[in-house]
């Protein structure tokens, strides 16, 4: 007898129907599993068989085949277990129904029957939007909020395979789950830090606001402890607030990894994230023999913080250059192509030197001239020419480390940042690429980023007087127009573009 289960599976970030074909023959005992089934899928038959036994039903001692179509497309996880099972009920008639292929069913099968939370499940439920003929998804209870926020299907949580297999034969047995989003993005839109925490550091604060406004990468520069971490920690919290649409998208990459907390429905704030120096570029970029996303795509719509920036291997640093100019990533491998987002904002941080005390005014820089250089040369320049803006954070003096004053909080500077993005958004509202000033090229700069020539001689001045690399010029024209727009400009003052050329620390000759 053949049965025909609905099932859903992972590709990238997106997922695609799958059909569990279940056909049982009067032949000597086998489970055989078809449909390039990878690692969990074809240890499944071990969890299935406990699981049918362990829940009172009969497991056939008969020739069981498994089909998973289609049937040359790589099936990976664990979410099949629970499809696979029914399936086999189905066929061996243990389950009194008339059809089978009106829900999607996905769970992983502990061996006493009980059900086991499984990733992606955000994307499956989101690609049986526009589908005739299914009815719900049945998925674990610990995954129902995930599931849910998709609004595609009525969605059915259960505990066990007892009571997936006592839903099909009486549906009124489980309500429909359904959430409240408005609610759960107020619920789960709150920071754990604030900028009102940093004492001191107001240039650094100000270009961190550019930054969050223009959509700009950022680094710091500084010695041990002048809270080049803490500022940009607190990042995140000055970013424009996520849309809905931005919240699905980041859930989905966090979903299909697997980092999404047990019950947590929603990414309803950016990410951060922040890797050791150590990290592989497999594990910056993503890979795996099924590619998996890597830190650049569970950054993406937040902020990758990279920590001692120098320290990172050149060749994982150099990785960055693709998808800090695409905004995605693509990954290769003899059996698949996967392309994920990537759209992150770049805060780095890094010591001046080896030691960390060249130019500190409290401590004596034990470093020589040659050893400051080659610290310096670990970044390359094509990666500095993806960084906007560079600034310098000084030691924090005890007068202000002391000072009892509360910083400006991030929800004020929070609001300036979002009234500069509408009118980027504003502006860019006929372009199909560009949705911040960071996003504009050579030629957009040239139609968005005009200056009179009071500004076009002082930067003429601090490129040649200052030591300004050329490639700088673009830089400073996209941060000034980042500045106008927070000082709600429409054109660039001359002071504009002195704060934009007092952000490009790094191309100044301060090592040479």
């Amino acid at each position: 007898m053949l049965s025909k289960i609905v099932s859903s599976a992972t590709h990238g970030v997106d997922a695609y129907r799958v059909e569990v074909e279940a056909d049982i023959q009067q032949q000597l005992p086998a489970f055989i599993t078809v449909g390039l089934p990878e690692g969990a899928v074809r240890e499944s038959k071990e969890r299935v068989t406990s699981a049918i036994k362990n829940s009172d039903f009969v497991f056939p001692s008969k020739r069981i085949t498994i089909n998973l179509a289609p049937a040359d497309r790589r099936k990976e996880g664990s979410a099949f277990d629970l499809p696979i099972a029914i399936g086999i009920l189905a066929a061996t008639g243990q389950i009194m129904r008339d059809r089978f292929d009106e829900y999607v069913v996905l769970g992983e099968l502990s061996l006493d029957g009980a059900l086991r939370p499984v990733p992606g499940v955000l994307p499956m439920a989101l690609s049986f939007q526009n589908q005739n003929g299914v009815r719900g998804i049945i998925v674990p209870k610990e995954n129902a909020k995930e599931a849910a926020i998709a609004q595609t299907l009525p969605v059915h949580p259960v505990k066990s395979l007892q009571e997936a297999v006592h839903f099909l034969e009486d549906e009124s047995s489980v309500k429909a789950f359904t959430v409240d989003i408005a609610a759960i993005f107020n619920e789960a839109r709150h920071y754990q830090v604030d900028f009102a925490d940093v004492k001191g550091q107001e240039s650094a604060k100000r270009a961190l606001e550019v930054a969050a406004a223009g959509g700009h990468n950022i680094i710091t520069i500084g010695p041990p402890g002048s809270g080049k971490t803490m500022l940009a920690r607190r990042m995140p919290t000055i970013l424009p607030d996520l849309t809905l649409a931005e919240a699905l998208e980041t859930t989905k990459i966090h979903s299909v990894a697997g980092r999404l907390e047990v019950d947590q429905a929603l990414i309803a704030v950016r990410p951060f994230r922040s890797p050791h120096h150590t990290i592989s570029y497999a594990g910056l970029i993503g890979g795996g023999s099924i590619p998996k996303p890597g830190e650049v795509s569970l950054s993406h719509n937040g902020v990758l913080f990279l920590d001692e920036l120098p320290e990172f291997k050149k060749d994982v640093l150099e990785m960055l250059r693709q998808p800090m100019e695409d905004n995605f990533v693509t990954i290769s491998r003899a059996s698949t192509t996967l392309t994920y987002p990537a759209g992150f904002m770049l805060v780095a941080a890094m010591n001046p030197c080896p030691c960390g005390y060249h130019g500190d005014q409290n401590h004596e820089c034990t470093c020589s001239s040659g050893e400051i250089q080659r610290y310096m040369s670990r970044i390359s320049g094509p990666l500095m020419d993806r960084i906007d803006i560079h600034i310098s954070v000084p030691s924090v003096k005890f007068k202000e480390l002391s000072s009892e004053t509360k910083g400006e909080k991030s929800e004020i500077i929070r609001k300036r940042v979002n009234q500069a993005r509408q009118r980027q958004l504003d502006r860019f509202s006929h372009e199909d690429k560009i949705f911040c000033n960071a996003n504009m090229e050579s030629r957009d700069i040239r139609s968005y980023c005009k200056i009179d020539d009071k500004s076009q001689a002082l930067l003429q001045l601090a490129i040649t007087k200052q030591g300004l690399s050329a490639r700088a010029y673009d830089r400073i024209l996209k941060v000034s127009r980042t500045i106008a727009d927070l000082a709600d400009s429409d054109s660039i003052a001359t002071t504009h573009v002195a704060e934009a050329v007092h952000y490009r620390s790094l191309d100044r000759r301060l090592w040479m």
